[in-house]
């Protein structure tokens, strides 16, 4: 067997694995010999088909086997013997000329291989990385105590509409000039598109009977317009004319105080005792999604000035637009759709690759309670996002461990393990160029970039 591999420009690779006919043969006569003893061929008992027969029938395909597995083997062993940085997968050379398996002369394979730039990403104390502390204010927390209030509230009755509020309106809704009756119909005049129809129920009481236009209220939704009246959209436009509509109840929405029963609802029994340990609490928890925002941007600037420090990368294009393909052949468009996204791919791979050299040179190491710790975060971060802060510190282990269990899931976990380690470890090697700014300024600066 001879194996040569040559990148006369350091990212385009050529592998060439010559095997001779020594190198395969033993392991195809060991795999025929099992087969004829499996053989099973009329005329013939159970292991006693003719040698002859068996290669006749099976040894060109037996070969290719053996073959192809011994090829991929010492492929890989040579590609980490050598420590070549190799990027997607090896193909089939252009270069490839025909082969012939019913033969005995030596088979030679050709491969082009996408090799990694060469480069090096470090990062040291007189690299300046900007670092933004985002400051919260009582408006922030009024927001969220607002949020928790709403979430907590209730429909209570009224006697009188009040267009201000969120009043809803209960009644028997019937077509003036028509068939349709539609009993306890519900209304929410404020969400009228046209004031016109909206100003017909200001200050309306129970029992008054409004006569009003759900097409006009609605002109530009079907939708809505179909809902209301139960009828299917497309006969929408067959029912343009007034209706009725009887008050039988008006609900209107109370936010829910804030006392002790919010507290416990949104902390858990007996975990807060007053208003001002309630918004405390509520600042704690805004500091802390103030410090996952503050330290993602911090990775995007690692990443802006590291791409900017190591300059352009020159990668094998077209190797790796066809492993792209390749790597996605189930699309009718793949090749539009590689070429589209080809750019964007190869910026993230130069990061990609950029962040492994910063993770080895920190020496970051995933283990399980790193895995569990961020799935843990994960689960708390969704149920917050319902309005559910006292969620059991049992109950989140449970359900990180079925995060875990779930193939898809792991990837994602796996990479923000890393990132937060990578972010730890980073602020402790650049120099921070701290700045305070408000959440609304952070906001309008993520939006830039």
């Amino acid at each position: 067997m001879n194996i040569q591999f040559e990148a006369p420009d350091k990212i385009n690779g050529l592998m060439t694995i010559t095997l001779e006919t020594a190198d395969y043969q033993p392991e195809v006569e060991k795999t025929l010999k099992d087969y004829r003893k499996r053989a099973n061929i009329p005329g013939f008992r159970p292991g006693q088909v003719p040698m002859g027969m068996i290669k006749r029938q099976f040894g060109t395909s037996v070969k290719v086997d053996v073959v192809n597995k011994m090829l991929g083997e010492k492929l890989y062993d040579y590609v980490r013997e050598n420590k070549i940085q190799m990027l997607g997968e090896p193909l089939p050379s252009e270069q490839q000329e025909v082969l012939d398996f019913e033969g005995d002369a030596p088979l030679t394979f050709k491969f082009d291989i996408a090799v990694a730039p060469a480069f090096e990403a470090q990062l040291n104390a007189k690299d300046k990385v900007p670092y933004y502390n985002i400051t919260g204010d009582e408006k922030l927390v009024d927001q969220q105590v607002e949020m928790y209030q709403n979430r907590s509230g209730e429909y209570q009755k009224a006697e009188l509409f009040d267009p201000e509020q969120r009043d809803m309106l209960k009644g028997d809704l019937r077509e003036v000039d028509g068939t349709i009756e539609v009993p306890d119909a519900v209304l929410m005049p404020q969400y009228m598109k046209v004031d016109d129809q909206k100003k017909l129920f200001d200050g309306c009481k129970l029992g008054d009977i409004i006569t009003w236009n759900p097409r006009k209220a609605y002109p530009e939704s079907d939708v809505e317009v179909s809902s209301l009246l139960k009828i299917e959209k497309d006969q929408v436009a067959e029912h343009t004319g007034d209706f009725t509509f009887q008050i039988t109840e008006i609900s209107r929405f109370v936010k829910a105080e804030v006392n002790q029963q919010l507290f416990d609802q949104v902390f858990g029994e007996g975990n807060v005792k007053d208003e001002k340990e309630f918004r405390q609490k509520i600042a704690d928890m805004i500091a802390q999604q103030f410090k996952n925002d503050s330290d993602y941007k911090f990775l995007q600037d690692v990443r802006a000035h590291l791409e900017k420090k190591v300059g352009k990368l020159e990668f094998p294009e077209a190797i790796l637009k066809r492993v792209m393909i390749q790597n996605n052949k189930d699309r009718k468009d793949a090749e539009e759709y590689v070429e589209k996204n080809f750019e964007a791919s190869i910026k993230e791979l130069g990061w990609h690759l950029m962040k492994e050299q910063l993770v080895a040179a920190q020496n970051i190491k995933v283990e399980d309670a790193d895995l569990k710790a961020v799935a843990k975060e994960a689960a708390r971060a969704q149920f917050a996002q319902y309005g559910m802060s006292n969620i059991p510190d049992e109950y989140l282990e449970n359900y990180a461990q079925e995060m875990l269990k779930k193939r898809e899931n792991v990837d994602g976990i796996v990479d923000r393990a890393v990132d937060v380690k990578l972010i730890a470890a980073l602020k402790n090697v650049v120099k921070l160029d701290e700045k305070s700014i408000t959440m609304e300024d952070f906001q309008k600066l993520m939006q830039e970039k």
